[in-house]
């Protein structure tokens, strides 16, 4: 590239770079570091810190649960009634949080056509459990996406060879697809728990922001804007720094073991069918 043509490129650039940049440093310049850990041990940091972390450890568990079937039967070539069961996976992707969270309301609350049925055993609406239920509902198609992507690029001779050899498809998944594909999942599955510990609207529609119960850290930046502003920037902060770091581990795990456009490269193929034959 001709250097005149790299600078007008570079200040073309520089608009959408400042745009990303500018708030984010506008947010640790006035972030108070030195008061850091006497922020965190508040008890409204500290109840919504533990809360982030135990809720969204229990969805990314729930998501790899419930996630992995799913993508798995995605990944398997193209069937009737694919694109429509795809769409509705990828819709939580761009349904706006606070009409997840009334839609889950309608549907688990008191009056809602299951929630109605359940009501005399157990109650959703305002609880913990409504808080990993929204985190998993708004996160999963993250980990569904990743993780259809790796079943994908598992060749179909590999299995194939693994169940002529006696495998049965539950072995061969185990000990052939799944680890083809664990790149893929892992970076499916980290990315999910960050949505999750960024989850906001549907939390606060769903679980309403109660502190020690429902009120995760996202709802404690909105609910400590109106009370201390300085607690919302260290809760900010937080974020970003586990968002970032979200995204690190997410470029690493993509990358070892895999060419340029995802595929699994040829020495992975050569390590598993060594482990099918031992196996």
């Amino acid at each position: 590239m001709r250097p005149k043509r790299h600078l007008a490129l570079i200040a073309l650039s520089l608009p959408a770079l400042c745009l990303i940049v500018l708030p984010l440093a506008g947010l640790f310049l006035n972030a108070e570091i030195r008061r850091f850990g006497s922020y965190v041990c508040c008890p409204q940091v500290a109840d919504a810190l533990r809360l982030t972390l135990v809720t969204s450890a229990i969805s990314a568990v729930l998501i790899l649960i419930l996630g992995t079937p799913l993508a798995y039967w995605l990944a398997q070539g193209e069937f009737r009634g694919k694109r429509v069961i795809d769409t509705l996976v990828d819709l939580p992707l761009v349904l706006p949080p606070a009409v997840a969270g009334v839609a889950l309301l309608l549907t688990l609350g008191r009056v809602g056509f299951v929630g109605v049925h359940l009501a005399t055993k157990i109650t959703f609406p305002f609880t913990t459990t409504a808080v990993v239920i929204a985190q998993t509902f708004v996160a999963g198609p993250f980990y569904i996406r990743q993780a259809r992507v790796g079943f994908e690029s598992v060749p179909r001779q590999l299995q194939m060879a693994s169940l002529t050899m006696g495998a049965s498809p539950l072995r061969t998944f185990f000990r052939v697809t799944a680890p083809l594909a664990s790149h893929a999942l892992l970076a499916g599955l980290v990315m999910a728990w960050a949505r999750a510990v960024g989850e906001f609207g549907a939390t606060l529609m769903f679980a309403g922001n109660m502190q020690g119960v429902t009120q995760t850290m996202p709802l404690a930046i909105y609910a400590s804007m109106e009370q201390d502003v300085r607690v919302s920037v260290v809760l900010s902060v937080t974020l970003v720094v586990v968002s970032f770091l979200v995204i690190i581990v997410t470029k690493f795990l993509l990358g070892p073991g895999r060419d340029g456009d995802g595929a699994i490269s040829l020495p992975s193929f050569s390590r598993n069918r060594q482990r099918v034959s031992s196996g």
